[in-house]
C-alpha cells in the first residue's frame, strides 16, 4: 500500500457510473478510521469540458474546480490513517494520471448490461465515453505494466458476499476489516457532494449493501446495444483479474 505524501494511506477506487461506487464509499466512510472523498474531479470536469448535468453551476460552484488543485487534495494526508477517494474515470479526460502511481489503486467494475440499464434510466442518452470502461482499462493496463499491482472488484460479488468480498480486499490492500463496514446509518454524509440531492435518492435510504442482483444482466433495448458491444471486451479483461473471497 502507498502512503500518502503526509503519512496517511490514500485509496483511490476508480469506478464508472451506476457501479455501487457509493455503497462503496459509505462502507469505508463508516470506518473510524478513514475519511471518504467524494468524485473529487467532478466540479473540474464539469469546468474544462463544459458538459451539461444536472447541478451543473451548483456543482461547479461548491467544488474545487481547478485540477491542479484537485490532485494536489488528493495527495494531501488527513487526520485519519486512511484517505478513500471515490473516482469516476470518466471525470478525467484532459486531466493528468501520473499522480495516481501514488495511491493503492482498485478498480470496481460491473457488467456493462447492468450499467447501461441503469444509467438509461436517469439519461436519455448514454456514450461510450459516459460509461468509462475504456478509461479504466487504459489505466489498469498502465499500471499494470509498470510493474503495480491494481486490484479489481466486481459489484456484483460484492452484493453476493459482502462480507467476505470486504474481507477479501481489506486483505488485498493490507488493512483490516471492520465490520463497521457492512452497515451504515441512512441518510446525506458530509462527505456526500452536492449532487447528491440528484443521485443519491436511493443511497441516502439505505442501510447497507442491496442483495444479490440476478445473475443474468436485463436484456438492453437496441439503442444501447452499440454501447454495450463496444466497452464489454474492456470490462472482460478486467473481470478475469478480479479478486474473489478466501
Amino acid at each position: 500500500m502507498q502512503p500518502g505524501k503526509q503519512g496517511s494511506r490514500i485509496i483511490a477506487m476508480w469506478s464508472g457510473p451506476r457501479n455501487l461506487s457509493t455503497a462503496m464509499m459509505r462502507s469505508f466512510g463508516n470506518r473510524t478510521d478513514c475519511t471518504a472523498m467524494d468524485e473529487p474531479f467532478y466540479a473540474a470536469c464539469l469546468k474544462m469540458t463544459g458538459m451539461d448535468h444536472p447541478m451543473r453551476d451548483e456543482i461547479v460552484a461548491a467544488h474545487e474546480n481547478n485540477p491542479e488543485k484537485v490532485i494536489a487534495e488528493c495527495l494531501a494526508s488527513r487526520e485519519t490513517p486512511i484517505v478513500y477517494q471515490k473516482h469516476m474515470m470518466h471525470h478525467m479526460a484532459g486531466i493528468r494520471l501520473d499522480w495516481v502511481d501514488q495511491m493503492t489503486n482498485i478498480f470496481l467494475i460491473r457488467h456493462p448490461a447492468r450499467v447501461l440499464a441503469s444509467y438509461a434510466k436517469k439519461w436519455a442518452e448514454v456514450s461510450v465515453r459516459d460509461t468509462g470502461y475504456k478509461e479504466q482499462r487504459a489505466l489498469f493496463d498502465r499500471l499494470a505494466g509498470e510493474g503495480a499491482s491494481p486490484i479489481v472488484i466486481d459489484a456484483h460479488d460484492i452484493r453476493a458476499k459482502p462480507e467476505a468480498m470486504l474481507q477479501a480486499l481489506c486483505a488485498s490492500i493490507g488493512i483490516e476489516f471492520d465490520p463497521a463496514m457492512l452497515s451504515w446509518a441512512p441518510g446525506p454524509r458530509p462527505e456526500d457532494g452536492v449532487w447528491g440531492q440528484h443521485w443519491y435518492d436511493a443511497i441516502w435510504k439505505s442501510t447497507g449493501f442491496e442483495p444479490p442482483e440476478k445473475d443474468a444482466p436485463e436484456e438492453l433495448p437496441d439503442r444501447l446495444k452499440p454501447v454495450f458491444d463496444a466497452v464489454v471486451g474492456d470490462y472482460e479483461a478486467m473481470h478475469r483479474m478480479r479478486i474473489r473471497p478466501d
